[in-house]
């Protein structure tokens, strides 16, 4: 059976590089802050996503007008976390990736919710209501089943 579209070897390099800056990222703020592991997190999901959807569009996507106070903010975080203030740009960073990629959520989170064993945490009472919250309105989102 054929897939509706092909995902190239440079696509799934990139899925992983973001993967592993999203768990540097993580991991930083676990070890208190760590700035080496934030700034490598933060050039590794940047470099993965330019590796998913490809310079340009990244570029695109980044500096679109209705955006430029989102990526000011995560980019500005990233530079004050460089700098050596980690817990004052990891606040900007947060804040610039919640606009830039709040459109996303929606559909991240649907799908999330159809994995085996995340899906049943993530349909648990209290859970269910944030999510529900944070998605907006579930119908808006594309079904993957």
């Amino acid at each position: 059976m054929s897939s509706m579209f092909e995902i190239t070897d440079l696509q799934k390099i990139g899925v992983g590089l973001a993967g592993f800056g999203i768990s540097f990222l993580f991991l930083g703020m676990l070890l208190l802050f760590d700035k080496g592991l934030l700034a490598i997190g933060n050039i590794l999901f940047i470099v993965g996503l330019s590796c998913v959807i490809g310079v340009q569009r990244t570029l695109k996507f980044f500096f679109q007008r209705q955006k430029i106070k989102a990526s000011l903010s995560f980019f500005g975080g990233i530079s004050v976390v460089l700098f050596g203030w980690p817990i004052v740009g990891m606040l900007f960073e947060i804040y610039g990736f919640i606009l830039l990629f709040s459109g996303f959520f929606p559909v991240v989170i649907n799908f999330m919710r159809r994995v085996p064993l995340l899906g049943t945490l993530l349909n648990l009472p209290g859970i269910t209501g944030l999510l529900d919250r944070v998605a907006g309105d579930t119908r808006r989102t594309m079904d993957f089943s």
